[in-house]
């Protein structure tokens, strides 16, 4: 049993899965990697002999996914303090000092907004990739609004000739 520990405490989902058909070949197996790995940070989490450590690891991986854990309600804060949930926010800001332009801000925000939601949705949330399609939304509905506008010295838009 401690290499099972072993293999546990280490997260070998290969050795774990090799290990179970050796020792237990008459008990269900998982018939997936993934169903696997899911059943080992399950077992991590119930395993008081497994250090707080991985069985707190196990307890993030499996709620991030959205899956039970068994880790004890006295030890779910301690280890949500060592592996804290990431949440991601993207910043949208789109201001226009002129009056007369500020209606059309909020079509420029949803051009952004539905940028950021497909990117989202495709699963491509890196910083940089999300940041060049919010600006592409961005340029696309400002030329859609006003034309091809001049450029400002500072990079901005020049929106006195759109007034």
């Amino acid at each position: 049993m401690s290499e099972f520990r072993a293999l546990l405490e280490a997260g070998d989902i290969d050795g774990l899965r090799r290990h179970w058909a050796a020792a237990m070949p008459g008990l269900p197996q998982p018939d997936s990697r993934e169903k696997a790995e899911i059943a080992m940070h399950y077992a991590r989490t119930t395993a008081e002999s497994i250090a707080l450590r991985a069985r707190a690891w196990s307890h993030r991986w499996l709620s991030e996914r959205g899956l039970p854990t068994g880790l004890p309600d006295e030890l779910r804060p301690k280890a949500e303090r060592m592996f804290p949930a990431v949440a991601e926010a993207v910043m949208i800001s789109v201001n226009f000092s002129n009056p007369l332009l500020k209606p059309a801000a909020a079509e420029v925000r949803r051009a952004m907004e539905g940028a950021v939601m497909d990117c989202y949705t495709s699963g491509k949330r890196e910083p940089g990739f999300v940041t060049a399609r919010m600006n592409e939304a961005r340029e696309r509905t400002l030329r859609a609004l006003f034309g091809d506008l001049p450029l400002r010295a500072d990079g901005g838009r020049d929106f006195s000739a759109a007034v």
